[in-house]
């Protein structure tokens, strides 16, 4: 029997205190391994994630600062912007290195480490990035953050992005917020990844390691009326 698809898995985050989806399910491929018959796929949204962080970076862009705790969706991020062309500056040894290790030779150049903070005024920001980083960014930093949840805001000279987000297509009826420091009618990109993933009747799994191409994600987001969402807000 085909696979059905689709499940979007999501833990109640704030729950669980420094536990993380690697430690928990290592993305959803706990539950692929342990049940292979399983009827439907199961959908973390990364790979619509790292679409939507890549298409809100502004055009022009040749360097960005990356900052806040690795994951899945962190390494790909990283990974397009240096097969793109586009400088990735780390400020932790230990991130760089471990960055690094994914790249090929190739495409590792456009890895920096850096101990200055004021070298782009474009941050890519995940969990973990501190109220202290924040004071040291460049006056007119972008902070665009990859993670579920945003940033304490902390500067009032600086510009926030949402979190990975798209306003839902208009012929969707009934959406309010889909969490609470969302705007109206605005649906968080890993939400959207599983509703997607039925409309376009994937028969694959989007979890574990597996990334689905980005390209084809962010094209499908869009051809289903989903829009860009460029909402900025200050601290």
């Amino acid at each position: 029997m085909a696979s059905k698809p689709g499940i979007l898995t999501e833990w109640p985050w704030a729950r669980l205190g420094n536990l993380k989806e690697e430690q928990l399910n290592s993305n959803g491929e706990f539950y692929i391994k342990r049940y292979p018959h399983l009827k439907v796929n199961v959908v973390d949204g990364s790979s619509l994630v790292v679409a939507v962080v890549l298409n809100s970076i502004p055009k022009g862009t040749s360097q960005v600062v990356f900052r806040g705790r690795l994951s899945k969706v962190a390494n790909n991020i990283a990974l397009a912007l240096c097969q793109g062309g586009i400088q990735v500056i780390t400020l932790d040894e230990e991130d760089y290195k471990r960055l690094k290790a994914k790249l090929i030779p190739e495409v590792a150049t456009n890895l920096v480490l850096s101990k200055s903070y004021n070298v782009s005024k474009t941050w890519l920001v995940g969990e973990g990035l501190s109220e202290d980083e924040q004071l040291k960014a460049p006056k007119g930093t972008l902070f665009i953050p990859f993670s579920q949840f945003p940033p304490r805001k902390v500067r009032k000279d600086c510009l926030y992005y949402n979190t990975p987000a798209m306003i839902a297509p208009k012929h969707l009826e009934n959406v309010d917020s889909c969490e609470n420091w969302l705007p109206r009618r605005v649906m968080s990109a890993w939400r959207i990844a599983g509703v997607l993933h039925a409309l376009e009747g994937w028969n694959e799994h989007d979890c574990g390691d597996m990334m689905l191409d980005t390209e084809k994600v962010w094209k499908a987001s869009l051809g289903h009326g989903f829009c860009p969402l460029t909402k900025i807000s200050t601290a």
